[in-house]
């Protein structure tokens, strides 16, 4: 069975190798569903834009899973030196990439260093936030819905939610990666297993005429298209939000053996021309 739907800002589709699995897909689907609705920057109720609006304010209450992710952010940075950081919202609303519901202007921004859990479900910042999840929410979508398909009775499957695929079960599945320089040219690079795949690359940035989607935290503008458009940059990790949290670590480090690669039980891939 296979069904695809779009959320995330992308086409999710689930596969699962039996025929009685419609309702565990289905509720695979809502779980995605949720962590859009907690996550999104878009969305003015959300957990995230309570944070980013009021945390600096008052306590913020959070779903738990709001709590899960900001926890794994915040570890992720710790590892990565800094250069995972979700704090850079107020970055990809200058460049035009996200909509703007805070004053930017009014602000000086802290990172998610400057976020703290009260207790296990509140949290606080120390300055204004702008945070986005962008860079990690899909792999905790991908998951949670694999989790739900676990615990439903399906014994194999993959979820891939643009490119962020996890396959559990016993039966493999081939694993592709586009040619950086062809982004129509797919090549093999072995099969997966009980385990998660993300890629970072701007395959069609330069055609769609973007901006980079991947901002440096140390720099004070975003980085450089071209650069980005010739190399590709993927990390294989046990679950997809580590994954593709550890894509953006790559693509900024240049570095297939940063420490924090090891850490996370994670193997990086980086294809150039």
């Amino acid at each position: 069975m296979r069904r695809c739907k779009p959320l995330l800002g992308t086409f999710v589709e689930i596969t699962v190798q039996q025929d009685d699995a419609e309702t565990s897909m289905n509720d695979a689907f809502n779980e995605i569903e949720k962590v859009q609705n907690l996550m999104s920057f878009h969305h003015p109720q959300s957990d995230l834009s309570k944070i980013n609006c009021q945390a600096h304010l008052r306590p913020i209450n959070i779903n738990i899973w709001t709590a899960q992710i900001l926890n794994i952010a915040k570890d992720i940075h710790v590892h990565s030196g800094g250069l995972f950081n979700c704090g850079v919202g107020h970055r990809l609303i200058t460049a035009g990439l996200l909509p703007n519901h805070l004053n930017i202007n009014e602000h000086q921004f802290g990172g998610i260093e400057d976020l703290y859990f009260i207790d296990q479900e509140t949290v606080s910042s120390i300055r204004p936030l702008c945070l986005d999840l962008g860079g990690i929410a899909k792999g905790f979508a991908v998951d949670m819905a694999v989790n739900t398909l676990i615990a439903g009775g399906v014994n194999s499957g993959a979820v891939n939610a643009g490119g962020d695929l996890r396959v559990f079960g016993n039966i493999p599945q081939i694993i592709y990666l586009r040619n950086p320089q062809i982004p129509s040219q797919l090549f093999e690079i072995g099969s997966l297993s009980n385990g998660a795949i993300a890629t970072s690359g701007l395959y069609f940035s330069i055609r769609d005429k973007q901006k980079s989607h991947i901002v440096h935290p140390f720099k004070k503008t975003e980085l450089d298209i071209e650069e980005h458009f010739l190399e590709s940059y993927s990390i294989l990790a046990k679950e997809c939000v580590y994954a593709d949290a550890l894509t953006k670590v790559l693509a900024l480090s240049k570095q297939q053996k940063h420490p924090c690669f090891a850490h996370y039980s994670a193997q990086a891939i980086r294809i150039s021309r």
